[in-house]
């Protein structure tokens, strides 16, 4: 068995989407001067790798603690669309979806983590692609990206009008291109919009 971490470290000074309040972590206190260490977080939901519920888009949309555990957890797979800026439904052919699947997109934008092109260019899907997906009946997209679609999002919209979560700023997805894996993406129970999630890749 083998775990691939598809998560971006959590710390001072990470990117956030533009327009949105910076994200704090700092320590408050230290072993050396109060006998223990904590650390105090203030940040937005959408920071970092995290994963987008109904409610983001929907009024009176479902909140990340209004899914079960199953929804967070299942069959994945990967799929390479390098080189392509509008991805759309022909980046499924020859790839076998099944209901209840997980499906992520593997740009490799992520190179541009923390650097100004990172919110500014990046690949999206078509909203074909996207009814595509819908018709599948797939359960979670993903993308190593900060979002897939852009301003007015209309594919957060469709997506998450069927309940299909979305997980946003992923990382390390080459390595799982062409594989089977499960994928485990439990965010904080917060009843909230969105959630920070440890993404995780099981490889047998």
């Amino acid at each position: 068995m083998k775990l691939i971490d598809l998560s971006h470290t959590f710390g001072l000074g990470m990117p956030v989407f533009p327009g949105d309040e910076k994200a704090s972590l700092v320590e408050v206190a230290t072993v050396k001067k109060d006998g223990y260490t904590n650390y105090q977080l203030k940040a937005g939901m959408h920071v970092g790798t995290h994963i987008d519920a109904p409610l983001h888009f929907i009024s009176e949309g479902k909140k990340i603690s209004d899914f079960s555990l199953e929804h967070f957890y299942g069959s994945a797979k990967v799929i390479d669309v390098r080189g392509k800026y509008d991805i759309d439904v022909d980046s499924l052919k020859n790839i076998e979806i099944t209901r209840g699947d997980i499906v992520l997109f593997f740009t490799g934008h992520d190179q541009f983590y923390g650097k100004h092109e990172y919110f500014i260019d990046h690949p999206i899907l078509t909203e074909t692609l996207a009814c595509a997906l819908i018709e599948r009946g797939i359960k979670m997209v993903g993308i190593d990206a900060p979002s897939p679609d852009k301003y007015p999002f209309p594919l957060h919209k469709l997506f998450l009008k069927h309940d299909i979560l979305i997980l946003e700023n992923l990382t390390n997805l080459e390595s799982l291109s062409n594989k089977n894996f499960e994928l485990f993406a439990f965010p904080i129970k917060f009843e909230t919009d969105a959630a920070f999630v440890r993404t995780i890749a099981k490889l047998e």
